[in-house]
């Protein structure tokens, strides 16, 4: 899964490709070390890439467009998967470790050398529209099939969150251009 769900990252200040490869290397080596069953040990680290991905192109879109309505979708995302990081970490049993770095690089290196138009419509479609569908089948995954009681119940209550992003994704992809039905 490329890119599904993920906190406040340090990709950005790290400032190399290079370092934030290494950090998405160690955040899926410390969310397989969990004592966790696989379906949610998976879920684990899908949500925890969700929030951190969307937090930094949050913070590339303010760079890389003057479209209001990409930038407030933006702000509304990391402003939205800051929470839902938190949500995650405590939802996390005892013993744990939910991932802190693990921001998808490769669509966050595809997203920056873009501007403008070019931008708004690889941003729409990349995280809003197919990044929101893969987190919705992530959390849907880990509801039926999850093993752990505070990770599922932390999925369902994050859910129509989730669901209500992927509504906003497909809002803003008409904006700018993006067709809607690739991602559905």
């Amino acid at each position: 899964m490329k890119f599904a769900l993920a906190v406040i990252a340090g990709a950005l200040a790290c400032g190399t490709p290079l370092c934030v490869q290494a950090q998405q290397t160690e955040a899926a080596s410390t969310t397989a070390a969990n004592p966790l069953p696989s379906a949610d040990r998976a879920f684990v680290q899908a949500a925890s890439m969700s929030p951190s991905t969307e937090i930094d192109a949050a913070k590339l879109a303010m760079h890389n467009t003057e479209n209001k309505d990409v930038r407030a979708f933006a702000r509304h995302m990391a402003f939205d998967h800051t929470k839902l990081a938190a949500q995650l970490k405590i939802a996390a049993p005892h013993g744990v470790t939910v991932p802190v770095k693990n921001s998808d690089t490769s669509v966050l290196d595809a997203l920056r050398p873009l501007k403008d138009t070019a931008f708004d419509q690889a941003y729409a479609q990349k995280l809003g529209l197919q990044g929101h569908k893969e987190a919705v089948q992530a959390f849907q995954k880990e509801i039926a099939d999850g093993q752990n009681d505070d990770l599922k119940k932390a999925a369902r209550k994050a859910l129509p969150t989730i669901e209500e992003h992927y509504r906003m994704a497909q809002s803003l992809a008409q904006k700018v251009g993006v067709s809607t039905t690739a991602a559905k």
